[in-house]
């Protein structure tokens, strides 16, 4: 998922490590004495506006509405789900790479069908019998 000093988000599409910013802030919760004194949790900021990627993922990544995602167009995630410092790092970049991957992702352009000739007879062959039917329920003419 991480490269030299690129995050790669799918085959093609990578960010450079220096557009993100990572902080370490003190974990919030339980945890004893050692949660006031370390800082392990995980503060990580992404401009998407001043990114390198792509002017349509960053069209899509803006649209999304995501909460993590500042009307200023920063995305910022917290992690702090782990005591470790790294995991947490690993943790974050791995939500970021998550979150692009989706704006990212083009959807298949769906092309209509149409009914086979067969299954047109077939249906039509069905009400005109469901019709016959109908039709012997009335009174009886003489």
């Amino acid at each position: 998922m991480e490269g030299e000093d690129k995050l790669v988000v799918k085959p093609g599409l990578a960010i450079p490590l220096a557009e993100i910013v990572m902080d370490a802030i003190r974990a919030q919760g339980p945890g004893g004495q050692n949660v006031n004194k370390v800082s392990s949790a995980i503060h990580l900021r992404f401009d998407v506006a001043a990114s390198s990627l792509p002017e349509a993922v960053k069209a899509q990544l803006l649209a999304l509405g995501d909460q993590r995602i500042s009307s200023a167009g920063v995305v910022v995630i917290k992690v702090g789900d782990s005591r470790s410092r790294e995991a947490n790092r690993q943790e974050a970049l791995r939500r970021l790479a998550e979150l692009v991957a989706m704006a990212a992702h083009v959807p298949k352009r769906r092309r209509p069908t149409k009914p086979t000739l067969g299954s047109q007879r077939r249906r039509l062959e069905g009400k005109r019998q469901r019709g016959e039917i109908k039709a012997g329920r009335g009174k009886l003419r003489e």
